[in-house]
């Protein structure tokens, strides 16, 4: 039987020696470029259009003229950027200490929700009254109980640092949320992995520790991230004590010029550390699922 050099498939075309690419085929890959030009140069020229209109609509608004003096003047945003950026390393900080502490205490909340055997029930019982109760506390209120009415116990050798209580706070309540997430994962696992490891001759602790853990975590990355990206936004909130960090440092500046300017430039700034978290989970998120549609582990 005769096949003709373009009907061949692309890998068989590669394995041959000195292959030349038949008309048919530079022709397809041809229209595959143009193709994909048109569409990119459509998708700019919308963008721009709707950018322009956009533009438009918001500088012709009755109110723009004082919104802009109020919201964005450039004068204020230049001198609240250095001090923003100053504060924002507090906020850095207590993400990197409070999300180590909230994945560690959630782990052990959720481990203690899902142990085994009528002995272990006043832990479970614990487990699920704290996240219950974490989980229904606002996060502000809980900010003010501990940021606001620790000190005023007046206790020896309890710390009034307003960092230090903030970042406990959201450690109480980021762990109960994160908890059920790790809780989640750890139920998610077939029970077929504790018995198969079992039957290896791995003790109960052994199992979880090495079987279903694992598991459980790769599973549950993407919405673990979600809850970092959370806490990042949510470390602001610590300003509430007098902390200086990012929204502190550009309230002082809002409270002394009654213009707001310092808060748009502090929200741009957390958005800006908040968009490369968000794309890096999305990307986890998509690996996951299209390893899962090979028919690969999550």
């Amino acid at each position: 039987m005769t096949v003709h050099k373009e009907e061949l498939g692309s890998g068989a075309h590669e394995a041959a020696d000195g292959y030349v690419p038949s008309r048919r085929r530079l022709d397809r890959e041809r229209h595959r470029r143009a193709r994909a030009r048109r569409a990119t140069a459509i998708g700019a020229f919308s963008t721009l259009v709707t950018a322009v209109v956009l533009y438009l609509v918001v500088v012709n608004a009755p109110g723009w003229p004082r919104t802009k003096e109020t919201f964005f003047d450039a004068g204020y945003a230049r001198e609240a950027f250095p001090k923003v950026l100053e504060g924002l390393w507090l906020n850095v900080r207590l993400l990197l200490i409070c999300g180590v502490a909230v994945l560690v205490l959630g782990m052990l909340i959720a481990v203690a929700r899902t142990l085994r055997g009528p002995v272990f029930f006043p832990l479970r019982f614990l487990a699920a009254a704290y996240t219950d109760f974490f989980r229904g506390l606002p996060l502000i209120i809980n900010l003010m109980i501990v940021v606001l009415g620790v000190p005023a116990l007046r206790l020896q050798g309890v710390t009034v640092d307003p960092v230090l209580l903030g970042g406990t706070a959201l450690t109480l309540t980021y762990s109960a949320y994160v908890a059920e997430v790790f809780r989640a994962g750890i139920e998610s696992v077939h029970p077929s992995q504790r018995a198969a490891a079992r039957s290896l001759g791995l003790s109960n602790r052994q199992a979880l520790r090495y079987v279903v853990l694992p598991q459980a975590v790769r599973r549950q990355v993407p919405p673990l991230l979600n809850d970092l990206v959370s806490l990042q936004k949510d470390t602001g909130l610590v300003s509430i004590g007098g902390a200086v960090d990012a929204v502190r440092a550009a309230d002082i500046i809002v409270g002394r010029s009654l213009n707001y300017t310092p808060y748009i430039v502090a929200g741009l700034v957390f958005v800006a550390l908040t968009i490369p978290m968000t794309r890096f989970t999305d990307w986890v998120t998509a690996r996951m699922d299209r390893r899962q549609a090979q028919g690969g582990t999550a």
